[in-house]
C-alpha cells in the first residue's frame, strides 16, 4: 500500500513537471522515490490491517475491565 502511495505521488510530481525538464524526469523521480522511501521509513506507522487487530484487542480488554469493575463494587457493597 506504502509503495502505491509513493508511486501515485511520483505519477502525480511528473505529470506536474513542465515540459522544458523532461529530459531529467527519471533523475527527479529517483531522487524524490529515495526521499519518500526514507521520510516513510523513519515514521512509526502501522497497517490496518495490524491497526484493527489493536483496536478489537483493546475493545475485548475493556469489556472485560468493565465486567470487573462491576464484580468489585457488588463485591464492595457486601
Amino acid at each position: 500500500m506504502l509503495k502505491n502511495k509513493i508511486e501515485s505521488i511520483l505519477t502525480d510530481v511528473s505529470s506536474a513537471l513542465p515540459e522544458d525538464i523532461q529530459h531529467i524526469k527519471d533523475e527527479i523521480e529517483t531522487n524524490l522515490r529515495a526521499t519518500l522511501n526514507a521520510s516513510f521509513s523513519k515514521l512509526d506507522l502501522v497497517t490496518r490491517e495490524e491497526f484493527d487487530i489493536q483496536t478489537a484487542l483493546l475493545q475485548r480488554t475493556r469489556a472485560k475491565l468493565d465486567t470487573l469493575q462491576e464484580k468489585l463494587s457488588e463485591i464492595e457493597k457486601m
